[in-house]
């Protein structure tokens, strides 16, 4: 999976599923269309092993990060980890995503 920390005032990191990169994704909602764009400039960082993701993203909650996260590898681990609860999952064409603030 893809980890890309953002440096900032609060950290942003950007987490998705290798196979997602570059990706698109519509649903209609309503009146409007909802998009979830997995934009290599934003998610693509280094292309991690699930077990060393697993330790960056651990040290990135300790430290007050946020993660906007897209993927069923990368939104199952977050769960694991305790980053993220399924109710904050979202999908769009079925695929998973969820952003934190913590």
């Amino acid at each position: 999976m893809f980890v890309n920390i953002i440096k900032s005032y609060r950290d942003v990191v950007a987490v998705c599923d290798s196979n997602l990169l570059g990706k698109k994704f519509e649903e209609p909602f309503g009146d409007f269309t909802v998009q979830l764009d997995v934009k290599e400039n934003f998610y693509k960082g280094e292309d991690f092993p699930e077990q060393e993701a697993s330790l960056i993203l651990s040290r990135m909650k300790m430290e007050d990060a946020t993660f906007n996260l897209v993927g069923q590898q990368s939104i199952e681990l977050a769960i694991e980890l305790g980053i993220i609860t399924e109710n904050g999952v979202k999908r769009i064409q079925g695929v998973p995503f969820a952003m934190v603030f913590l």
